[in-house]
Protein backbone atom coordinates (compact mmCIF):
# COMPACT_ATOMS: atom_id res chain seq x y z
CA UNK A 1 0.00 0.00 0.00
CA UNK A 2 1.41 3.37 -0.83
CA UNK A 3 0.22 6.44 -0.15
CA UNK A 4 -0.47 9.30 -3.52
CA UNK A 5 -0.48 13.12 -2.67
CA UNK A 6 -1.82 15.49 -4.99
CA UNK A 7 -1.04 19.07 -5.29
CA UNK A 8 -2.00 21.95 -7.09
CA UNK A 9 -4.50 21.21 -10.75
CA UNK A 10 -4.04 17.50 -10.17
CA UNK A 11 -5.66 17.65 -6.71
CA UNK A 12 -8.15 20.21 -8.71
CA UNK A 13 -9.10 17.67 -11.30
CA UNK A 14 -9.03 14.45 -8.98
CA UNK A 15 -10.67 16.11 -6.47
CA UNK A 16 -8.96 14.56 -3.49
CA UNK A 17 -5.74 15.43 -1.88
CA UNK A 18 -4.20 12.00 -1.31
CA UNK A 19 -5.23 8.13 -1.84
CA UNK A 20 -4.24 4.86 -0.36
CA UNK A 21 -3.32 2.97 -3.63
CA UNK A 22 -2.54 -1.53 -3.57
CA UNK A 23 -0.46 -1.71 -6.45
CA UNK A 24 2.20 -3.70 -8.12
CA UNK A 25 3.47 -1.30 -10.35
CA UNK A 26 7.27 -1.78 -10.51
CA UNK A 27 7.90 2.20 -11.50
CA UNK A 28 6.43 5.51 -11.85
CA UNK A 29 4.80 5.12 -14.64
CA UNK A 30 3.55 2.01 -14.13
CA UNK A 31 1.54 3.53 -11.10
CA UNK A 32 0.59 6.23 -13.78
CA UNK A 33 -1.00 4.15 -15.96
CA UNK A 34 -3.04 2.22 -12.88
CA UNK A 35 -4.80 5.61 -11.72
CA UNK A 36 -5.39 6.62 -15.57
CA UNK A 37 -8.16 4.08 -15.12
CA UNK A 38 -9.58 4.72 -11.48
CA UNK A 39 -11.90 7.33 -12.98
CA UNK A 40 -12.47 9.53 -15.95
CA UNK A 41 -10.93 12.13 -13.48
CA UNK A 42 -7.67 10.64 -13.27
CA UNK A 43 -7.76 9.80 -16.86
CA UNK A 44 -7.70 13.49 -17.79
CA UNK A 45 -5.35 14.84 -14.79
CA UNK A 46 -3.01 12.48 -16.13
CA UNK A 47 -3.29 12.75 -19.85
CA UNK A 48 -0.71 15.89 -20.15
CA UNK A 49 2.36 14.41 -18.25
CA UNK A 50 4.27 17.59 -19.62
CA UNK A 51 4.04 19.68 -16.23
CA UNK A 52 3.48 16.85 -13.83
CA UNK A 53 6.35 16.40 -11.09
CA UNK A 54 7.30 13.01 -9.25
CA UNK A 55 8.50 12.75 -5.57
CA UNK A 56 9.41 9.78 -3.95
CA UNK A 57 9.60 9.85 -0.07
CA UNK A 58 10.04 14.11 -0.73
CA UNK A 59 12.70 13.71 -3.11
CA UNK A 60 12.10 14.23 -7.10
CA UNK A 61 12.77 11.56 -9.66
CA UNK A 62 11.96 10.55 -13.01
CA UNK A 63 9.19 8.53 -14.21
CA UNK A 64 11.02 5.30 -15.03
Amino acid sequence: MIDVLYFAWLRERIGARSEQIETNAATVADLVEELKTRSEAHALAFSDMASVRVAIDQDLTEMT
